[in-house]
């Protein structure tokens, strides 16, 4: 974004004092003091983050993208306190004067605290309209071959896995407005229990949609392989199939695709997760979590509030730099909702879908890249 600027709105560029990300201008309003924390400057790709409690900006990496460190803020730890809310933020909340603003975390950083998984190596899960598997570990690393980094965490002192799904809950959304209820005068719109039908009708399918697979790569892929040009469909489709095994498929599809990363993400940290703990909006699911935990091979717990995962996480982070919480005591503030533990017989049925999966991204790859490498479909 900073190289668009100053390329293409250079008067923008020019006039602007600092060049900071939301979370940093919200809190800019809030207290007058403009600053980043480590872990949302990370994907500036300035910085040095080889050690964790002194994390700066690297004047070779500002050389080489031409960012001038005077455009850019000050560096703090996520739990810095920034400030008090000015008397004009405090009138505009309704809020008393004196109160501290803490220099907090981006999303994912967030969910990661609010997932309730905040040891070393304690695996989380995120089904929202993209996922996640991710942990915090003590080190830095990154593995090219699987588009991953561990990258300033919120928490001090330490990493956490960066990765990203590109599609899930979003394929399911899919589904339901693109296909199934779709808007275009034949059925749609999709009714407000459109969801729950979709479900109800998934369970009707066995394990394995009768051998009908999902590829959920509606918008490309980041990890564990990045590919731009790589998309989604059903393989194996026949006149066997009903639209109950096809509706399956896709909360399959998502899980197995998620069974990739895991063994990336167990690789990068170097050991096997006990269990998950899962958040988002595709953990309201009873079926899903039951699929995921199926297809994984691991316990699912799902975290009550699951959908609220973030803003619990900036909670509990705000506690941590106020000296209301201990790093340790995270984990009993949040609760497990439900566990799911898997179910050997679907294990070893999603163990053959799973292989099928990673050979359709071999096989298809170099198709994809034809048809949508040069002009072709996107």
């Amino acid at each position: 974004h900073i190289l668009f600027l100053r390329g293409e709105r250079r008067s923008v560029f020019d006039a602007a004092h600092k060049l900071l990300e939301p979370k940093d201008y919200l809190n800019l309003k809030l207290t007058g003091r403009a600053a980043a924390t480590y872990d949302s400057i990370a994907l500036h790709w300035v910085t040095d983050n080889r050690d964790p409690h002194r994390i700066q900006y690297d004047p070779v990496l500002l050389k080489k993208t031409g960012i001038p460190r005077d455009k850019l803020p000050d560096l703090l730890r996520a739990t810095a306190v920034l400030g008090e809310l000015t008397a004009e933020a405090a009138s505009a909340l309704g809020l008393r004067r004196g109160v501290k603003v803490v220099a907090g975390t981006p999303d994912l950083h967030a969910a990661a605290i609010g997932s309730g998984a905040v040891t070393d190596y304690e695996g989380h899960l995120c089904v929202g309209t993209s996922s996640w598997i991710t942990c915090h570990v003590p080190f830095k690393r990154t593995d090219l071959a699987s588009n991953m980094a561990s990258l300033p965490a919120a928490l001090p002192g330490r990493y956490l896995i960066a990765n990203e799904q590109e599609t899930a809950g979003e394929c399911l959304r899919f589904l339901r407005d693109r296909i199934v209820f779709a808007d275009d005068g034949l059925t749609g719109p999709p009714p407000e229990d459109a969801f729950a039908r979709l479900e109800g009708l998934a369970r009707s399918a066995p394990p394995g949609s009768h051998g009908l697979l999902f590829l959920p790569w509606l918008f490309g892929e980041r990890t564990p392989v990045e590919d731009p040009f790589v998309r989604g469909g059903f393989l194996n489709l026949s006149l066997r199939s009903t639209r109950a095994d096809l509706v399956r498929a896709v909360y399959e599809g998502v899980a197995l695709n998620s069974r990739r990363l895991l063994v990336a993400v167990e690789r990068f940290a170097g050991r096997e997760f006990r269990s998950l703990r899962a958040i988002g909006g595709g953990m309201r699911s009873t079926l899903w979590p039951q699929i995921y935990a199926d297809v994984l091979g691991r316990p699912v717990q799902v975290v009550r509030g699951a959908l609220d995962a973030n803003a619990r996480g900036a909670a509990l982070l705000a506690a941590i730099a106020l000296g209301h919480l201990r790093v340790e005591d995270v984990a009993a503030a949040v609760p497990i909702e439900a566990t799911y533990t898997p179910d050997p017989q679907h294990y070893a049925v999603y163990t053959r879908m799973f292989r099928e999966l990673e050979h359709a991204y071999g096989a298809t790859r170099s198709m994809y890249r034809r048809l949508n490498g040069g002009g072709g479909a996107t």
